[in-house]
């Protein structure tokens, strides 16, 4: 063989390399740019379904997952529990500062003719109302009820939870047997609050954050084993 037909044919086979090269560096730029369009993809604007739950100034669209929806203001003088049951669109966007809100910008509802009227427009900044966010609850200790007599359990810690179940006014808590330590005094409950236990009813216990206040007299406390009372602040799986 000749040098001529040598060089010829390693030329050509430079040529196939690169080519093959170039190849799968243009895949592997297109799945990079795949995977980047992915990953900067923007959050959805709108949802649309059937309202599970409304209270106060939040509510529940099963369709929009992983979020609860607020309301600023109110819909038609009236509060979001005026949604459950109702077809409804609704637009705005997840706040940057807690991912788990979605903030109506406005809402349709489906009417009896089977036409979506507007019936909430917002025209005010969002102000979140009595929620405690991820980070807030990290504050929250939780407590470890032991006897109705051991103060020393609750007393000075302030901001807590307790995992039990709502019962009337009272959070009763069970040991590790379910025998009943004690119960705690529900003063005040915030709307939040009273969504997220709407929205968990199919759970029979779960955690309870809550600011402690006055502890009940202990003569009282061994006879009824009320503990001490407190406002909850908000209620969730964990």
């Amino acid at each position: 063989m000749t040098v001529h037909k040598i060089f010829r044919m390693t030329i050509f086979c430079l040529f196939i390399l690169t080519a093959a090269a170039g190849a799968v560096m243009a895949q592997e730029k297109a799945a990079g740019d795949a995977q980047e369009q992915q990953a900067i993809a923007p959050a959805a604007t709108q949802f649309e379904g059937t309202v599970a739950l409304g209270l106060g100034n939040y509510f529940y669209l099963p369709s929009a997952k992983g979020y609860d929806i607020y309301v600023q203001g109110t819909i038609q003088g009236q509060d979001a529990s005026s949604l459950t049951g109702k077809e409804v669109k609704v637009k705005g966007a997840m706040l940057k500062e807690e991912p788990s809100i979605f903030a109506a910008d406005s809402i349709e509802v489906k009417d009896a003719s089977g036409q979506f009227q507007t019936v909430f427009t917002r025209t005010e900044d969002v102000k979140l109302v009595d929620h405690v966010d991820t980070t807030e609850r990290a504050a929250f200790t939780a407590l470890v009820l032991t006897k109705a007599d051991k103060s020393e359990d609750w007393e000075g810690k302030g901001k807590a939870k307790v995992h039990g179940k709502l019962v009337d006014n009272s959070i009763v808590v069970s040991d590790d047997k379910g025998k009943e330590v004690g119960k705690i005094l529900v003063d005040t409950t915030t709307d939040f609050s009273k969504y997220y236990l709407q929205k968990l009813k199919l759970f029979d216990k779960f955690w309870f954050y809550f600011n402690i206040k006055d502890t009940v007299d202990a003569k009282v406390r061994r006879k009824t084993r009320e503990l001490f009372h407190a406002d909850v602040v908000f209620a969730g799986l964990f």
